[in-house]
């Protein structure tokens, strides 16, 4: 039976769910690594920034590659298992984890598998999506996928108090519902099938390459500048911390934040379908800066807890958009390895985001971190608005 262009395909409801329970498995444990790496390991708050941005960059650097690869094999579910498949082993690696050498190395390799299964995977979600409501199916994958963030952090609460605030216990289960995912993805999704006609050509050739145009590469600049905006959540673990909130309910604050996230997303990825872009990463920049603006002037636990919650709808208005933005300007032939390019240019500002946020907490103080966060979001607010009388094709529903 021929799927309506406005009913959601099982594909994508697959996916979200694979990547709720993928989500509840990492949050698990990144809700509490920077504590753990902090008063268990007596890490500082740069090498927590070095380690988060180097992990986040090596995620977003190696879309490019398993992008490529998908586009050049015409197929997606593939590499998607491999990856998933990645970051599920990875989970054990915290568990045992006696240095901060070996939690950057468990960081790179869990962030490996989600590199290797980022650009296959959205990828697989564009080519199951009909156009008209692919806003709407990307957002509805990030709002799963943010469910799994609320439902991470609670876990690692309700386990922290249950095992006398045993870190590396609460890391042993967050294994099960990453193999969870795994599963579910080998046995519930199904590809769709590739056109007979097509080729098998080189994407990175140079005369492939010319088919990503203007608009795509304006979409890659806004990204970049949207993540320089916006470092590593770790820092927003910390600052709870440092407003006095219990080392056993800290993961709560990473809750509230994906509560909000996955409340957001679904309905602005709707909203994405019909209203301008312009204006849609307009109001997500708005967010950020009053996220920022309350993290650095208040540190009492429920005012910061705003904060947080603002930061969270900021990640629902935008990111689902971005993700959909490029999906609108990539030719079908090429969409694994435009997500890839996408993503390594916000790697390499991801990387530089959390580097300089961890150097201003170290010298200055949490304050001055989130105010040059505000900082550089204005500046991207700036760059965001400055032709506001052509609205162009890319930035139109």
């Amino acid at each position: 039976m021929k799927t309506s262009p406005y009913r959601m395909p099982p594909g994508v409801w697959v996916l979200g769910f694979v990547s709720l329970l993928m989500d509840i498995s990492s949050e698990m444990i990144h809700s509490l690594l920077p504590l753990f790496m902090v008063t268990a390991l007596g890490a500082s708050a740069l090498t927590v920034g070095l380690i988060e941005g180097l992990a986040e960059a090596t995620a977003l650097i190696v879309k490019i590659f398993s992008g490529v690869l998908s586009d050049y094999l015409g197929k997606r579910k593939g590499l998607t298992v491999f990856g998933y498949a990645l970051g599920a082993l990875s989970k054990p690696l915290f568990a045992l984890a006696q240095s901060t050498g070996l939690v950057l190395g468990a960081r790179l390799f869990d962030r490996l598998g989600k590199g290797i299964r980022g650009a296959p995977r959205d990828a697989l979600l564009t080519d199951l999506t009909p156009a008209p409501i692919r806003g709407a199916a990307f957002g509805l994958r990030q709002s799963l996928d943010t469910v799994g963030a609320l439902i991470g952090p609670l876990l690692a609460a309700l386990l922290m108090l249950l095992l006398a605030n045993d870190f590396r216990a609460v890391f042993w289960f967050a294994a099960i519902p990453g193999l969870a995912s795994v599963a579910l993805l080998v046995f519930c999704l199904r590809e769709p099938p590739r056109a007979p006609s097509a080729k098998r050509e080189n994407p990175i050739r140079r005369d492939n390459l010319r088919k990503l145009n203007a608009s795509y590469w304006r979409v890659v600049s806004i990204g970049a500048i949207f993540t320089l905006a916006r470092f590593s959540e770790a820092f927003l673990v910390l600052r709870a911390l440092q407003c006095g909130i219990s080392l056993t309910l800290v993961p709560l604050v990473m809750a509230a934040m994906s509560l909000v996230y996955a409340l957001s997303a679904w309905p602005f990825g709707k909203l994405s379908d019909r209203m301008s872009h312009r204006r849609l990463l307009a109001l997500g920049l708005i967010v950020l800066i009053a996220a920022d603006l309350v993290l650095a002037s208040y540190e009492h636990w429920g005012i910061v807890l705003a904060g947080v919650a603002l930061w969270g709808m900021h990640m629902g208005i935008t990111q689902g958009l971005l993700s959909a933005m490029v999906a609108k300007t990539a030719p079908a032939e090429l969409r694994g390895t435009a997500f890839g390019l996408f993503n390594v240019v916000s790697g390499i500002a991801m990387l530089l985001a959390s580097l300089a946020a961890g150097f201003l907490w170290d010298r200055l103080g949490a304050p001055t971190t989130f105010l040059a966060g505000a900082f550089f979001c204005v500046m991207a607010l700036i760059a965001l608005m400055r032709h506001p009388e052509t609205e162009t094709e890319l930035l139109r529903p």
